[in-house]
């Protein structure tokens, strides 16, 4: 697998205001867009996490393989969004 960490801002109305991926990036194609199907997947675990408590950083709430997504949530309800 490559070493690849994806972030990805998005608002309260789910739209993506920033997205990067630092790292080396994966050769094929598929695996290319795969970190952030991944990131689009979890945005709904996370809209449901983040009504039901009060912690702004929910740490390991989605896996896949060997990634992790950690999400902050603020207090306007934006996203920041990592998959390490």
């Amino acid at each position: 697998m490559s070493s690849t960490a994806c972030f990805m801002i998005v608002s309260k109305n789910d739209i993506p205001i920033y997205e990067a991926e630092v790292g080396t990036v994966p050769k094929k194609e598929d695996a290319a867009h795969q970190h952030l199907f991944i990131l689009h997947a979890a945005l709904d675990i996370v809209q449901d996490m983040a009504w039901t408590t009060s912690a702004m950083f929910l740490k390991a709430i989605d896996r896949f393989d060997e990634l992790v997504v950690s999400v902050y949530v603020t207090a306007g309800h934006i996203l920041l969004i990592g998959l390490n």
